[in-house]
């Protein structure tokens, strides 16, 4: 692909071949905003939005068009505007419970090779919502790595113990970073292949979009004054792909307070790889970790090779899962019952 600014908009080697009617072409979605999107293909950027078809079939938002999803468009307006038909299978994904107390998913983003899960050094530090990231990352198949900003605000002995800390928990690659010194922005721009998808998630202020510029080498968006803490301030409010000189595509997330999970099971195993290493030696297939005899979880941290607060979020983040699990699948068994009434009255009035 090399340089090519056109070459991210080809249609990924996954699909290639599949008919499309004249007139419809393939596009990639590359922002979402209340309901519009903004697709780009070879013949450019435009605006675009669903068919009433597309909008009356999706059961749920997880059916509808994600920042990084491919779509297949039909364009008018000399290709300034355009409908989208069809969303096609994602590779990979991002997703986490919707905000609040109803259970339903919320797609971030789809497509993506990397997603780099930012943390700042100071303020921001949180291992414990690490892992939620981890588990997000897992759920959709998507490899994480690990961002640590404002190295510079922390001394060098307790950064390399955070460093260590985490590589051994997770087994993720770290990589600590300021947007200040410089630190780490050589390395990262290494990890950046042309035709790859990245996506950046992690609170508001810990940088994100200072990174973002500091890899264009421009100040292409908006950052606001940090506070004297070092905390920064929410800049990014809409999910968009932004194609960098070099040929990667960087996906930009507003910062969120809910890692909320349904279902992911996949993403608990996944996001908890030193828990399932243990439980491979457990005496029994089906161990829960808690109370069986024989369980090799819970000799590792009785010996303390797995720390009190990993195993607690392990199993918090398992049952989350599981209750809103529940929960979702009672809601879709609703909804499709609701539809299938509509469906039979509906016949019942051509009669």
């Amino acid at each position: 692909m090399g340089n090519d600014p056109m070459g991210p908009w080809t249609w990924s080697e996954t699909y290639a071949g599949s008919p499309l009617p004249d007139g419809w072409s393939f596009a990639r979605v590359t922002a979402v905003d209340r309901g519009s999107y903004m697709i780009r293909s070879q013949a450019g950027e435009a605006t675009a939005e669903l068919t009433g078809k597309l909008s009356y079939q999706a059961e749920s938002t997880v059916d509808l068009p994600c920042v990084g999803d491919w779509v297949v468009v039909q364009f008018y307006d000399d290709g300034a505007s355009a409908v989208i038909h069809e969303v096609l299978p994602r590779k990979t994904f991002l997703r986490r419970k919707a905000p609040g107390a109803r259970a339903d998913f919320q797609m971030i983003a789809a497509n993506i090779d990397i997603a780099f899960i930012v943390q700042s050094c100071s303020y921001d530090f949180n291992p414990r919502r690490l892992d939620r990231y981890l588990v997000m990352a897992a759920d959709g198949g998507v490899e994480p790595v690990i961002l640590l900003t404002k190295a510079d605000l922390v001394p060098p002995e307790e950064l390399e113990q955070k460093l260590q800390a985490i590589s051994a928990e997770t087994g993720t690659r770290v990589l600590p970073m300021s947007n200040l010194t410089g630190a780490g922005l050589d390395e990262l721009r290494q990890m950046l292949t042309p035709g790859k998808t990245y996506c950046l998630l992690g609170s508001s202020g810990v940088g994100k979009t200072t990174l973002i510029n500091n890899l264009m080498g421009r100040e292409a968006f908006d950052t606001k004054t940090v506070s004297g803490t070092g905390e920064g301030r929410h800049t990014t409010t809409r999910r968009q792909l932004i194609v960098l000189d070099a040929g990667a595509m960087l996906i930009d997330t507003p910062g969120m307070r809910e890692l909320g999970l349904i279902g992911a099971d996949y993403g608990v195993a996944g996001g908890f790889a030193d828990v399932g290493a243990f439980s491979a030696a457990c005496r029994f297939a089906d161990c829960t970790h808690e109370r069986e005899p024989g369980c090799a979880v819970r000799a590792a941290l009785e010996r303390g090779d797995l720390s009190e607060e990993r195993y607690a979020s392990y199993f918090k983040l398992k049952k989350e899962s599981d209750f809103y699990g529940m929960s979702y699948e009672e809601k879709r068994k609703k909804d499709k019952a609701f539809g299938r009434f509509i469906k039979s009255v509906k016949e019942q009035l051509k009669d």
